[in-house]
């Protein structure tokens, strides 16, 4: 897992900046909604390979 969220810091630090810029504008509920379907995508993947 952290292999992978390091990824986007280490191949391109100025887009990860930019990236969490914009999610300091979101609302609370539209962060939330982000987060559950960053949840949900996570757990269909690992029933999908498991």
């Amino acid at each position: 897992m952290l292999i992978l969220e390091g990824l986007m810091p280490m191949i391109s630090p100025l887009k990860w900046k930019r990236l969490f810029e914009q999610l300091l504008q979101l609302q609370e509920g539209q962060i939330r909604f982000f987060g559950m379907v960053m949840v949900v995508s996570g757990l269909l993947l690992i029933w999908l390979v498991s």
